[in-house]
C-alpha cells in the first residue's frame, strides 16, 4: 500500500495539459489573465490543482506570476523569441546530428509531418509542428540534452503560434521540415543538422526581425 494520494496529482496534470493546450492553440492569448476561480470552474476542480498547474507552467515559461497582475500568459516579444531560439540553435541541430548518427528511427517525425499537412487549423498545425521537432531530437542518446530542449519546447511553440497569427508562413516551414527529414532519413547527419539550423534561424529572423537586428548590434 502507498500513502501517496493520487487524485490531486492526476487532477493537476489534467488542468496543466488543458491550460497548456489553450495557450499553445491561441485560445488563451499572451497577456491574458488566468484567474484561479474561473479556471477551477471551467475544469470542474478545486483551486488547488489549478494553483499547482499554474506554478508548473510558470516554471516552464508559459505563464508569468506577478504579485500585482496575478498570473498571465507570457507575452511574446523579440527578446523572448531570441532567447528561446538561441538555445534551440545551440542544441537542437547537434541533437539531430547525434540521432541520425545513431541510426534512430524517425517514424514519429514522419507521423507528425503528415498530421501537420492534414491539419484543419493553425492550432492542430502548431501542436504537430511541436511534436515534429521533438521527434528529431528525442533519440539523440543524451537524455539530459533531450530534457534541456524539452524545457524550451513549450516556449518555442508559443513563439510560433504568435508569429503564425501575424504571418501564416507554415507552408514554407513545412517544406523545410520535409527537406530536414529527407536528409535525416538518407543518413546525412551533417546535412540534416545544417538544414535544421537554417530552418530555426530563418524563422525567428522572419517573424521577429528586430531580434536579428539587435543581435547584430551587440
Amino acid at each position: 500500500m502507498t500513502s501517496v494520494p493520487t487524485p490531486i496529482p492526476s487532477r493537476t496534470q489534467f488542468v496543466l495539459e488543458g491550460i497548456k493546450h489553450r495557450i499553445l492553440t491561441g485560445k488563451l492569448t499572451p497577456g491574458q489573465a488566468l484567474v484561479e476561480t474561473e479556471l477551477a470552474a471551467q475544469f470542474g476542480v478545486s483551486k488547488t490543482p489549478v494553483r499547482e498547474a499554474l506554478k508548473t507552467l510558470a516554471g516552464t515559461g508559459l505563464v508569468v506570476m506577478s504579485q500585482y497582475k496575478g498570473v498571465t500568459v507570457r507575452m511574446v516579444d523579440a527578446d523572448m523569441a531570441r532567447e528561446v531560439y538561441d538555445v534551440r540553435l545551440l542544441l537542437e541541430p547537434e541533437a539531430l546530428r547525434r540521432a541520425v548518427r545513431r541510426g534512430a528511427g524517425l517514424e514519429a517525425a514522419q507521423d507528425a509531418l503528415a498530421r501537420s499537412d492534414q491539419a484543419a487549423d493553425t492550432a492542430e498545425r502548431s501542436l504537430a509542428n511541436r511534436e515534429f521537432h521533438r521527434a528529431l531530437y528525442t533519440s539523440c542518446g543524451n537524455p539530459l540534452l533531450g530534457r534541456m530542449l524539452d524545457e524550451v519546447r513549450d516556449q518555442a511553440a508559443l513563439v510560433s503560434a504568435v508569429a503564425w497569427a501575424a504571418n501564416p508562413s507554415w507552408e514554407r516551414e513545412a517544406a523545410e521540415h520535409r527537406e530536414i527529414l529527407r536528409l535525416a532519413l538518407d543518413g546525412d547527419a551533417d546535412g540534416a543538422a545544417g538544414a535544421l539550423h537554417a530552418h530555426i534561424a530563418s524563422f525567428v529572423q522572419r517573424a521577429f526581425p528586430e531580434a536579428h537586428e539587435e543581435e547584430g548590434h551587440q
